[in-house]
């Protein structure tokens, strides 16, 4: 059954302060009651909305893909040149990584063996849908090159994902190297890498 819009939103919100609550007591560390608290709700009406822990963190997982969609997919959609939809699509990953600092964001990177069943399996095949996004437009990338390709599409997606989800491990917004810096000197990288040229 589909939520209405108000429901969405109360649930985003319960994700917003429990990612955070994971994200400082980890999964294993922090109790629905711990969270109840923090959401300003009675344990058995966060239960109401949320059903159980690990549904909660399905939900939370699945709220930052949506905030991926949101943010860095919608707006690209209709650039037509694969070159420059990569290059704009590595821009907004940095942004949603290193801009809010979204909580939520870092519990998908870290928490999500704490899945199990259906539920990470649903996970698992959206992400599996990003991934797979990035290989066919890397690959379209690579075929506008006159230079044969040096990397398979894959592990060059792998490798683009690795470099940006671990910026909110070391990047700080206060240090000397601004989120356009990080932007510019990344996809110049990627590029020379998958190209040999930017």
């Amino acid at each position: 059954m589909a939520r209405t819009a108000e429901a969405k939103q109360n649930i985003r919100e319960i994700c917003r302060i429990a990612a955070r609550v994971f994200y400082a007591k980890s999964y294993d560390g922090a109790s629905m009651q711990d969270i109840a608290e923090a959401v300003g709700l009675t344990k058995a009406g966060l239960y109401h909305h949320v059903g159980s822990k690990d549904r909660l963190l399905y939900e939370i997982q699945n709220y930052g893909m949506d905030i991926l969609d949101e943010t860095v997919l919608a707006p690209i959609k209709d650039v037509a040149d694969p070159r420059e939809k990569l290059r704009q699509t590595i821009i907004g990953h940095i942004d949603l990584i290193v801009r809010a600092r979204d909580q939520e964001i870092t519990v998908i990177l870290h928490e999500n063996r704490s899945l199990s069943g259906p539920l990470r399996k649903k996970l698992n095949a959206r992400k599996r849908g990003y991934i797979d996004y990035l290989v066919e437009l890397i690959r379209r990338v690579q075929e506008q090159s006159a230079k044969p390709p040096q990397i398979s599409p894959r592990l060059a997606a792998f490798a683009l994902l690795g470099m940006i989800n671990w910026l909110y491990q070391w990047y700080s917004t206060s240090g000397p190297i601004t989120q356009n810096d990080i932007a510019q000197y990344y996809t110049d990288f990627f590029f020379r890498g998958l190209l040999g040229t930017i």
